[in-house]
């Protein structure tokens, strides 16, 4: 009797394109994966209502959701919508009690809203004027790995993160996350996969675990 392929979608984190999960791959003769991408919020838009609108990407059923920072926020807004299989999220959190104290402080004082997230849009400017190899090379990351640089989703995903308000998290949500984590430090996650030297970039430079582990993380009960 053929075995029924587990149909498993990945959402890239904040305006991160797809080519985050160029590295992942798991058995075809299991599996198959569908990579979702950002598209722009409608104006004064609800965290919710864009996930319900995400989830018409969603083309099968009984499907694995895994989301990657605030794409793991999105996923698991989506799994109120759909039934879901199996809900991941990596390098994410559960709830607003994980976001580390500097977020925090940044949703109470609305200071987010001076961010110059205009500059998004800008990175060859910005690459040009750079000083240091070391910068050069981050903007080059970025210019790779960016896909949305326009500000108004920028400036909407930043104060979504920021004012996330869940408390009560779906106890099935399966959350892997690095324990050098310079984003979501790892002091402020519970209940999660430890991923030894994963840092919020894990998914690109620790594919090879995910690789590995993915399989039987999405199969077990």
């Amino acid at each position: 009797m053929s075995q029924d392929i587990i149909h498993v979608y990945l959402m890239p984190g904040m305006a991160a394109s797809p080519l985050i999960f160029e590295h992942i791959a798991l058995p075809k003769n299991q599996f198959e994966i569908h990579k979702l991408e950002w598209f722009l919020p409608e104006s004064n838009e609800t965290l919710g209502h864009y996930a319900l609108r995400m989830t018409k990407e969603i083309k099968h059923k009984d499907i694995v959701l895994l989301g990657v920072s605030f794409g793991g926020v999105l996923v698991q807004e989506m799994s109120k919508h759909i039934s879901v299989k199996k809900l991941i999220i990596v390098s994410s959190v559960k709830s607003k009690n994980e976001l580390p104290t500097p977020m925090q402080f940044a949703k109470s004082t609305k200071i987010y809203k001076l961010l110059p997230t205009n500059l998004a849009s800008r990175i060859d400017l910005l690459a040009k004027y750079a000083y240091g190899d070391k910068i050069k090379k981050r903007l080059s990351l970025y210019k790779m790995y960016l896909s949305v640089s326009d500000q108004q989703y920028l400036d909407w995903a930043i104060e979504n993160m920021l004012n996330w308000n869940q408390e009560d998290y779906n106890p099935d949500v399966v959350h892997i996350h690095g324990d050098d984590d310079s984003v979501f430090p790892i002091k402020n996650i519970k209940n999660c996969i430890i991923v030894k030297n994963g840092t919020h970039a894990m998914i690109l430079y620790k594919y090879k675990w995910f690789n590995e582990n993915l399989p039987r993380i999405i199969l077990e009960n």
